[in-house]
């Protein structure tokens, strides 16, 4: 076995790959034969990549979590060298900062679905 993918489900499988497809330099589409509501990125050089379904009756996740809403049930966690450059040009690209944010040296933003990702920089041990 090989885990290939992570899967997101959105309103737009393609809008949302998009989206993803600018956040993370050199990434590019693998497949997206499947028909116009499944594309599967990768990184370059291949390996684990993003896939994005879409889904008619998709409703996104509240961040942080709240009793009987949408729970978040996977978020993806994005190392930068630079977290306010990295995070103004999340922004830029159509994420939104979330208005919770637990931690100094983690931004907690949301795809344009309502999904939550997290930027972070590694800490020198």
């Amino acid at each position: 076995m090989r885990l290939t993918a992570a899967v997101l489900d959105a309103p737009n499988a393609r809008e949302l790959a998009r989206f993803y497809l600018r956040l993370l330099p050199g990434w590019g589409v693998w497949r997206d034969e499947d028909g116009p509501d499944w594309v599967h990125i990768r990184p370059p050089g291949g390996g684990t990549g993003l896939a994005f379904q879409t889904e008619p009756h998709y409703r996104p996740p509240v961040w942080p979590s709240e009793p009987d809403r949408p729970q978040m049930m996977i978020h993806l966690d994005i190392e930068v060298d630079d977290l306010e450059r990295e995070t103004a040009r999340a922004v830029t690209e159509g994420a939104r900062l979330a208005e919770f944010q637990p931690q100094d040296d983690v931004r907690v933003l949301l795809d344009p679905a309502g999904h939550p990702f997290c930027l972070y920089t590694e800490t020198p041990q």
